[in-house]
């Protein structure tokens, strides 16, 4: 019993001794490159925008390998925010001309009208139905000239004469040639007054939609006021491709007529590609086609016409091609040379991938460095929800910036391949592990000669 009491305190003297090894922290030195980190604005969360160096410095396209540490040597906890397409929309107040809309009183079918229109098709006239009376005539409405807006009509405002208080109801008719209309509704406009006070409504909800004209009727009541001003506020809304990380120029690490090859550190989501056309009227037909490092067959990616050509007086250039995201490690373009080829020189390129943010929450003292390529990486970054509480993009967007020194060191592991090294923490749980096996089988080879022969 004393000597099995023996060898579990031999066990457990070793395991204190190589604890450190299995737990202890990560350090900056662990990391091929390390990039100082200058901070602004109001913190303690701050956005990087990550340089393409590195993601090409990395040896893990996810950037498991990433950390920031402070200057303490401690890691600060991050998440990775990666760049996706925005709608952007631009909103424009116009003011627009109006023309009166008359009519009988209690005429249940709408004024009819004959319009004269300049040159460029703008009303500059609206003329009453021939053969109707003056004397029984009302102003039923108002017809609106909206043909230079080209957006979709969100609101419309109005302002009146005095003397017309109270609510005021009239139809919404849209139209593109002033003969055939479409419904958009009710509008309700009001002008309240109490005890010296006033209270204007005058602003009515469009649909949303283009239309080169507006008729308003008054239904209650049946009569119009006189307007002073009318104002409408149209929105577009455009896309925004999600925004790109560019490399540097990339030089082919193999040229041939009609062939250039490159080769990038590790296989990277690629989604377009930059080629560069040093020579004026340049016409190129191209394919472009990648592989991962190891396989054998390339797999087409694009194929379109680079070109670099005068029109109307200025030079008009198509040097990108798009590559929708596929892991590349090396790349290839073809050219037709019918096109007459890329010149006489190896093009060089440029690829660009989706933007990534780093976001991390400083704690401790600066100065504060962003760390990547360890070779036993493992992911460390957290969900932005859970690192920013309440998180939103208008959040995100309001955070102080991070901005990454540029540093020679990083451009040079950028571009070349990286040895790998010893990870000393998993030598140091191998080492764990297999002493504690070669000590159970001495454990139980020396209970198996202490114990006693049977009888």
């Amino acid at each position: 019993m004393s000597r099995l009491i023996g060898v579990r305190g031999w066990i457990l003297a070793l395991l204190g001794l190589v604890a450190p090894l299995a737990v202890g922290q990560e350090s900056a030195s662990d990391y091929a490159i390390q990039v100082p980190l200058s901070l602004s604005g109001e913190g303690p969360w701050y956005r990087l925008e990550l340089p393409m160096a590195v993601h090409m410095a990395a040896r893990y396209a996810d950037l498991r390998d990433l950390r920031v540490f402070n200057g303490a040597g401690e890691v600060q906890a991050y998440a990775l925010s990666l760049g996706s397409a925005r709608q952007h929309e631009t909103q424009q107040d116009s003011a627009v001309k109006w023309f009166p809309l008359r009519g009988p009183l209690h005429a249940e079918q709408s004024p009819g009208v004959r319009v004269q229109r300049s040159t460029s098709g703008t009303l500059v006239e609206v003329l009453g139905e021939e053969g109707a009376r003056a004397d029984q005539e009302v102003l039923r409405g108002w017809l609106l000239d909206t043909s230079a807006i080209e957006a979709p009509l969100q609101q419309l405002t109005l302002d009146w004469s005095a003397g017309h208080e109270g609510f005021q109801r009239f139809s919404i008719e849209a139209s593109d040639d002033l003969q055939h209309w479409r419904a958009w509704g009710d509008g309700q406009i009001a002008r309240l007054t109490f005890a010296d006070e006033r209270i204007d409504q005058r602003d009515v909800r469009l649909p949303g939609q283009s239309a080169r004209y507006l008729r308003l009727l008054w239904s209650s009541p049946r009569q119009a006021p006189q307007l002073l001003s009318a104002r409408l506020l149209s929105a577009s809304s455009d896309r925004l491709a999600a925004p790109l990380s560019w490399s540097a120029e990339l030089s082919p690490s193999s040229a041939k007529a009609g062939e250039y090859r490159w080769d990038l550190p590790l296989a990277l989501p690629l989604q377009r590609v930059r080629v560069e056309l040093a020579e004026a009227n340049t016409l190129a037909p191209v394919s472009i086609a990648g592989r991962r490092e190891g396989q054998v067959q390339w797999q087409p990616l694009a194929r379109g016409l680079l070109y670099r050509l005068p029109q109307d007086g200025q030079e008009v250039l198509q040097d990108e091609l798009e590559l929708y995201g596929a892991p590349v490690q090396q790349l290839r373009v073809q050219v037709d040379e019918r096109g007459g080829g890329l010149g006489s020189a190896a093009p060089s390129i440029r690829v660009g991938i989706r933007a990534t943010q780093v976001v991390f929450l400083a704690r401790g003292t600066p100065p504060y460095v962003l760390a990547i390529g360890k070779a036993a990486g493992s992911a460390a970054s957290l969900p932005l929800s859970t690192l920013i509480p309440g998180y939103d993009d208008q959040r995100l967007a309001a955070l102080g910036v991070a901005t990454a020194a540029a540093t020679p060191l990083l451009e040079v592991a950028a571009g070349a391949e990286q040895a790998p090294g010893w990870d000393w923490q998993r030598l140091g749980l191998w080492a764990v592990l297999l002493a504690g096996v070669g000590l159970l089988v001495l454990m139980a080879w020396s209970l198996l000669r202490a114990r006693p022969a049977a009888p």
